[in-house]
């Protein structure tokens, strides 16, 4: 029996490279050897995007259509929508009982996320609620709705993985052995910096490349990306390893060019502009095949409709089946 994997994105903007060379890539290449469950978390993402609901809702449709354009076969990955699945709002209560507030506030991940809210709202944290500080346990709920085995994650959501597996134990321990506790499976590269050399890519920070962007977007963002500082004239000689002009050739250039592309930067032989625009050039090959992809869904919305009900409709089931264990678990199955 194959194992299950579960993970999920928020939709609340479409897929950049973070995702597509991070999780996305273990998405493509898992897919064919597990049973694998890949969530719309449009729940969570009301959790810090209450008050524009329509923001979430159009992401659905584009984030799905993302995730196919990258390669994700509906035959063989139940894409679902989080809120049609009632059992994991049903879960999340329960686990609710079994995780103090004390312990979601150290949570390393959340603590990160409220300190960013922080700095971008200017306020001490009065306006944090109560469903985004308790996000973990709704992510805990879904991965083992599903017993899921493993999980796709980038090294900033171990911390939530690992709540998941506290709260399983916890579960374990008061009601029987019923929950299995989930591995974190991590891509080789498991975070991509952003153009501006941030650790993460995100569109709060600005510093990301989407996969829908256009030519003439992707242009002016390469052209604006951070270079060696000490590189003030066209001939002198720099350092591409901090140079994250560099750091996205090694994502989409081959090796032979990058080699070129290394060896005349360190002699001060090629100018930052002549490197930005042979990247801009390899960026726009490389996305290509994915944008013509994403165009056949796009002039096909029924047929992303289509993928969205069966996808949930097979994980409804499968959620009902684990539903009735957690119930007679907890002695609740009248």
């Amino acid at each position: 029996m194959k194992k299950t994997i579960l993970t999920g994105l928020r939709p609340t903007g479409n897929l950049h490279l973070g995702h597509l060379f991070g999780a996305g890539q273990n998405y493509v290449k898992l897919q064919d050897d597990y049973d694998f469950y890949l969530e719309i978390a449009d729940v969570q993402a009301l959790t810090d995007n209450f008050n524009n609901p329509e923001k979430v809702r159009e992401n659905i449709k584009e984030i799905t259509m993302d995730l196919l354009a990258i390669g994700i076969d509906p035959k063989k990955v139940n894409i679902f929508i989080q809120s049609k699945i009632p059992e994991i709002a049903e879960l999340t209560v329960f686990y609710s009982n079994l995780v103090t507030v004390s312990r979601l506030q150290r949570n390393p991940t959340v603590k990160s996320e409220i300190a960013q809210k922080k700095e971008l709202f200017g306020n001490d944290g009065e306006s944090i609620t109560y469903g985004f500080l308790g996000y973990p346990v709704s992510q805990a709920a879904d991965i083992t709705i599903f017993n899921g085995e493993l999980v796709p994650v980038g090294d900033d959501q171990l911390p939530l993985l690992e709540q998941c597996r506290e709260i399983v134990r916890k579960f374990n321990s008061i009601y029987g052995d019923t929950l299995k506790e989930p591995e974190a499976y991590l891509s080789k590269t498991t975070r991509i910096k952003g153009l501006d050399g941030n650790d993460k890519m995100g569109k709060s920070l600005g510093n990301a490349i989407y996969l829908v962007d256009s030519e003439e977007t992707i242009a002016n963002k390469i052209m604006k990306a951070v270079t060696d500082p000490n590189k003030i004239k066209k001939d002198d000689p720099a350092n591409p390893d901090v140079c994250m002009v560099y750091y996205y050739h090694k994502l989409v250039n081959d090796e032979d060019s990058l080699k070129v592309v290394c060896s005349e930067c360190k002699k001060g032989a090629r100018g930052c502009v002549l490197c930005k625009k042979e990247l801009i050039n390899k960026m726009n090959e490389f996305l290509k095949p994915i944008k013509e992809r994403r165009k056949q869904y796009e002039d096909n919305p029924e047929l992303v409709k289509e993928i969205l009900e069966n996808g949930t409709k097979i994980a409804k089931d499968k959620a009902k089946e684990q539903m009735k264990k957690v119930r007679k678990a907890m002695k609740i199955d009248y």
